[in-house]
């Protein structure tokens, strides 16, 4: 099956993780990704751990599906043949600090010149415009400065990180909306549109009963730990052996809880738990309560019988749990990246990541063998023919500027021996 983004050219300019996150999607559903890195330094996760056989597992794992080149961008060389490459491209994506592409001479108003059906997709830490908009921004920043962390923690304890970089993530993920919005109203208008996306804007944007809670008090809310405040029992719980979670969004659940599984049908009559709004209200009296039984069965126990009642419950999944669950990482949802950098897998790594699953007939890529393909010489030629057709000068260019000595993504050696030397 034609995946749903097979006829859509992206050049990828960014590094790190929002906007190779970004990128990642729109490789994965078919688009014709073309990684553009600087010589002699590269994308910095290169670098990174994990490592395997000496290689970065974080650059392959963000970069997979995406054939791969350096160009330098400082060069009237490596320019022109930039924008030769945006006449036949869909999708431009940067994660530069505002203005550097400006400065570079390829920002969005010389391109919109060059092809007015681009899409200029930009993303960093605090946008293109406000006060701040020349800060740089990663994710643990975006975390800070959206009043994430200040919500997220123990009871009485200090404001947390996520664990996993989500103000990169959901950069990212609005990003790729952004894109896919701009894709539609080009089939209405005729023409391209700029994408500008925050990470701050993102995660703000993301924390919808938070906000509420301060609006209606006025005051910062308080760290509560898993319980959401909205709902209850929408919380971890003690088992015998280890804690899992109830998710109690509404009262035909909380019903079924106490008829079906606790059995303790007078919780329903006692006026502190009647409704959601007054378990809310009550939740530390509540909990002791479900733990008088949950404590007495293993984890296991406890998910078998109130998922039986047809409550919304799970244990708290490790890693390896994860990627053992037959339901996650079956064969449709896990596959491996094999990165080719001239010879033969010199990285395998698997990875569990199908963000939508198949079915519809929208063409959503399944998980196999997602390689990352980084071009020297000859290579590089086809690449760019891909993307731009090569001929006259254009041919005698790339050429006369190909350096044929190998580049490896991830050797720390060779990482800085450029594909296309401007």
């Amino acid at each position: 099956m034609e995946k749903a983004l097979s006829n859509i050219t992206v050049l990828d300019l960014t590094r790190v993780l929002a906007g190779p996150y970004c990128t990642m999607m729109l490789a994965d559903y078919g688009a014709n990704v073309i990684k553009i890195e600087m010589p002699g330094k590269g994308d910095d996760t290169r670098a990174m751990g994990p490592k395997k056989n000496d290689y970065s597992m974080y650059y392959a794992y963000v970069n997979r599906g995406k054939k791969g080149i350096t160009l330098n961008l400082k060069s009237e060389e490596g320019k022109k043949l930039f924008l030769e490459m945006v006449k036949k491209a869909d999708v431009v994506v940067e994660n530069y600090r505002p203005g550097v592409m400006d400065k570079l001479g390829v920002g969005y108003d010389v391109l919109k010149e060059v092809n007015d059906q681009i899409i200029y997709a930009a993303v960093s830490g605090f946008g293109c415009y406000g006060p701040k908009h020349q800060r740089p921004g990663y994710d643990i920043i975006a975390q800070a400065t959206s009043g994430l962390m200040s919500i997220t923690g123990e009871a009485g304890g200090q404001p947390l990180r996520v664990g996993n970089a989500m103000g990169d993530v959901l950069g990212g993920m609005n990003l790729t909306i952004g894109i896919l919005m701009a894709l539609n109203a080009r089939t209405v208008t005729g023409r391209g549109q700029r994408v500008d996306v925050a990470l701050v804007d993102s995660v703000v944007s993301s924390l919808e009963v938070g906000w509420q809670r301060f609006f209606a008090s006025g005051k910062q809310p308080e760290l509560i730990g898993n319980r959401y405040a909205s709902a209850f029992p929408y919380d971890s719980f003690q088992a015998s052996d280890g804690r899992f979670v109830i998710g109690c969004g509404n009262d035909k659940l909380f019903t079924l809880l106490c008829t079906k599984a606790l059995d303790r049908p007078e919780l329903l009559e006692d006026p502190r738990f009647d409704t959601n709004i007054h378990r809310c209200e009550n939740y530390a009296a509540l909990k002791p309560e479900i733990e008088k039984w949950s404590s007495q069965h293993t984890i296991q126990q406890c998910v078998d019988i109130i998922d039986a009642a047809g409550v919304p419950v799970a244990p708290i999944n490790m890693l390896a749990d994860v990627v053992n669950d037959d339901h996650i990482a079956n064969a449709d949802l896990r596959g491996h990246i094999a990165c080719d950098a001239g010879k033969d897998d010199l990285l395998r790594a698997e990875f569990c990541d199908e963000h939508l699953r198949g079915g519809g007939g929208i063409g959503l890529a399944h998980a196999g063998t997602a390689h990352h393909h980084l071009f020297a010489g000859q290579r590089a030629l086809v690449v760019i023919h891909a993307a731009v057709g090569l001929h006259g000068d254009i041919l005698q260019l790339c050429t006369q500027l190909i350096d044929f000595i190998g580049h490896c993504a991830h050797n720390t050696e060779n990482h800085r021996k450029p594909l296309l030397r401007f």
